[in-house]
């Protein structure tokens, strides 16, 4: 995965080609093969009812010409398979909190009504072309009570099959050193580079 304005990095080379399980040979890159994206939990706020605009652009909700708050950021990156050809048809699902700290979520949302952002969607999908490409515009995440490092959850479904549910957190934000699931979550540090990127 990937987003606008990535740095040139180790990290941002891993990171954009994450999401797959691929074998990827290149003489003299850091790995021999491409590392899987580790799995990380779905967490309690996957929207218990979808938004009648489920398309990829999470600042503007349907005909609103209000953008949603929040620092705009486009996340793109590719999909692939255990051979590293692209997945065409791949869905990929995003959701995050507002810039208000409120998910869309009825366990969350109903105690937040004067809070929630009306002009943010809170949840995307995309379904992938023939090169495995996906893109959404959405806010930079931010952190919020019992969750101090700021992240994105994705899930990766193909066909009725779910093929991986994950989450994205900005690197170097200090919250990741004490975010319980950003810590547990991750085994190795490749897996946690997995997980971080640049904004």
């Amino acid at each position: 995965m990937s987003v606008h304005a990535l740095r040139p990095s180790r990290r941002a080379f891993l990171s954009s080609l994450a999401l797959g399980a691929a074998a990827f040979t290149v003489p003299g890159a850091f790995a021999d093969q491409l590392e899987r994206t580790p799995p990380m939990t779905e967490g309690p706020f996957y929207p218990d009812k979808l938004p009648l605009d489920t398309d990829n652009d999470l600042i503007m909700v349907n005909d609103h010409i209000t953008p949603a708050v929040g620092e705009i950021t486009h996340l793109t990156g590719r999909i692939l398979g255990p051979s590293g050809d692209p997945i065409k048809n791949a869905l990929i699902e995003i959701w995050q909190c507002d810039a208000n700290q409120v998910y869309l979520h009825t366990g969350d949302s109903e105690s937040k009504k004067d809070q929630q952002d009306g002009n943010f969607q809170g949840f995307g999908r995309f379904l992938t072309g023939s090169n495995g490409a996906y893109y959404f515009r959405t806010i930079k995440p931010v952190p919020y009570p019992g969750r101090p490092a700021p992240h994105i959850h994705v899930k990766v479904k193909k066909g009725a099959r779910e093929l991986l549910t994950t989450q994205i957190m900005i690197a170097g934000h200090p919250g990741n050193d004490i975010d319980g699931v950003a810590r547990g979550g991750t085994r190795n540090v490749i897996d946690r580079e997995l997980l971080m990127i640049d904004f």
